[in-house]
């Protein structure tokens, strides 16, 4: 049986195994990358088991390549389908963008933002959520260059929402990092977004370079705007479960925690003051 997630949780990464199985890390949720356990048997696959057994899981994917004009990948959709469906995953998302021209290119490269795109990635999307069986989402990515712009990025997001029927992985991180990169109002992009069907966010850390310039590298600490702008988010469209993602540079798994900890004590405060005004 699925268990939809709810407050705080935390990419699972294999540095952070041992603490998970022994509750030292007890996030509400988890997410993984299907691509990175699909197979895996032994210890690792275990302590996966005994980790699901007892927090809710959702998967986010990282090598689709839904954007890409190669052909999708349908063993790795099948081997996607079988994994969530052995781990009653609540949630599958991918990135709203392409990784692949001929070979894989190890990297999320943004699409154009045109009607053209449109219709090519909703197309994609609808034929994945056929073979998953299930509705996904897709989530907006922090990008350095657009090949072609006919429109806004958050128009271009909502349309293909609406061309595809799928849900939004809001990642509030990349709409600071796009917003500094780029010069548009973060908060402007959130209230867009308010009526689409969202069913968790992330948050995470970057890296500023001297210039300025803004590398979405997963690798620090959340800062301190990212955190107001979540905030933000919440009042806008509510406490969704949300999670912490750390690819690099990972800290003890008490360091973490007291990040996911940050995450329920801002959800806290949002719902008192929500209750506060209606009294």
């Amino acid at each position: 049986m699925q268990i939809k997630p709810e407050g705080a949780g935390l990419g699972l990464r294999r540095e952070l195994l041992d603490d998970c199985v022994s509750f030292s890390v007890a996030p509400d949720f988890f997410e993984v990358a299907p691509e990175n356990w699909i197979g895996i048997g032994g210890q690792w696959g275990d302590s996966l088991k005994q980790i699901v057994s007892r927090t809710p899981l959702v998967c986010h994917g990282l090598s689709l390549s839904i954007g890409s004009t190669d052909p999708l990948d349908t063993q790795l959709i099948s081997d996607i389908k079988c994994f969530l469906d052995e781990f009653n995953a609540a949630f599958y998302s991918e990135h709203l963008s392409y990784c692949s021209h001929q070979g894989h290119l190890y990297d999320l490269l943004p699409l154009p933002f045109t009607d053209e795109a449109i219709k090519h990635v909703s197309q994609r999307i609808r034929e994945v959520q056929d073979r998953l069986e299930r509705r996904i989402a897709i989530e907006n990515v922090s990008y350095y260059s657009v090949p072609e712009q006919d429109m806004t990025e958050a128009d271009f997001i909502k349309a293909v929402l609406a061309e595809s029927q799928c849900d939004l992985l809001l990642d509030v991180n990349n709409v600071y990092v796009n917003s500094q990169n780029h010069q548009y109002d973060p908060l402007a992009f959130i209230e867009a977004m308010t009526q689409e069907s969202i069913p968790y966010l992330h948050v995470a850390g970057h890296f500023r370079k001297d210039n300025g310039f803004i590398i979405d590298t997963h690798g620090a600490n959340v800062i301190d705007p990212v955190w107001s702008l979540l905030t933000y988010t919440y009042q806008c469209i509510g406490n969704k479960p949300t999670l912490l993602e750390r690819d690099f540079n990972i800290p003890e798994a008490s360091q973490l925690m007291q990040e996911v900890e940050h995450i329920k004590s801002l959800q806290s405060q949002c719902s008192r003051i929500k209750n506060n005004n209606k009294n």
